[in-house]
């Protein structure tokens, strides 16, 4: 359905765009920054961020402006009402109990990876990771899998818009390099990540099909690279994470 443009708040809209501009890199920002990064003036920047401090969504010290707990319920929302988290969270406690390693599931949003569901064997990554956490999709097993899904047009138009940053130096950048495994995960089915969204992980991922074979998800395991090498991960957890990806398959639609 296509909704005409004057049927939009465009205040509402205004908003969500400044909450956007508040990211792990810049948690803590003036009206002047967030002026900038939304591409909003600052007297609009300023009324929106006024207005999520009074209503509880900001807090502000006279300068800088912080998002505040408050705002989690909107993604706790969104979450609680996709049946995808309830119905593969059993799939990856089961999974993990099994295999003795960390799993997750994600949805790719733009150009990041969202994590709607996992299962925690043992800490992997220095940041803590939950339903909600975000990661780039270019250097992440998951993220792969669901741009492999994608036509190339699209992923390609992904990376010029949001140009990769290295995050170890392990990490692929160039964008020729990028697209060109992510076609080789088109061709084989899954994507494996040697250290290059952080150094000491390894992950191994498959894409989660509807029962129309449309990518909705990912689906990966993430392990520390001393407990294994890149060429070990698709012996040992290709085969769990495809009977995952097939009892999935059975109750998407």
């Amino acid at each position: 359905m296509t909704i005409s443009e004057r049927d939009t708040m465009g205040g509402l809209a205004k908003g969500l765009l400044v909450i956007e501009t508040f990211t792990a890199d810049r948690p803590r920002q003036s009206i002047a920054e967030v002026s900038a990064a939304s591409g909003l003036d600052r007297a609009t920047a300023r009324r929106c961020l006024l207005t999520l401090a009074h209503h509880g969504y900001a807090d502000w010290d006279g300068k800088f402006f912080t998002l505040t707990p408050r705002v989690l319920r909107l993604g706790t929302a969104c979450l609680a009402t996709m049946p995808l988290p309830q119905i593969v969270q059993p799939l990856l406690d089961d999974l993990s109990d099994r295999i003795g390693q960390s799993s997750s599931v994600s949805i790719l949003d733009g150009a990041e990876i969202v994590y709607v569901a996992r299962a925690a064997q043992r800490k992997v990554m220095s940041i803590a990771l939950m339903p909600g956490s975000r990661l780039p999709a270019f250097c992440t097993s998951m993220g792969r899998v669901l741009l492999a899904a994608r036509p190339e047009a699209e992923a390609r138009a992904l990376l010029e818009a949001h140009p990769p940053v290295a995050r170890t130096p392990f990490t692929r950048t160039d964008p020729e390099a990028i697209l060109a495994e992510i076609t080789k995960v088109r061709a084989q089915g899954f994507a494996i990540i040697d250290q290059e969204v952080e150094l000491g992980l390894r992950s191994i991922a498959v894409p989660l099909l509807n029962a129309h074979g449309r990518a909705v998800a990912a689906i990966n395991v993430g392990v520390a690279a001393v407990h294994a090498r890149a060429e070990d991960l698709a012996p040992l957890f290709l085969r769990p994470l495809q009977g995952a990806q097939d009892k999935v398959k059975l109750v998407l639609r």
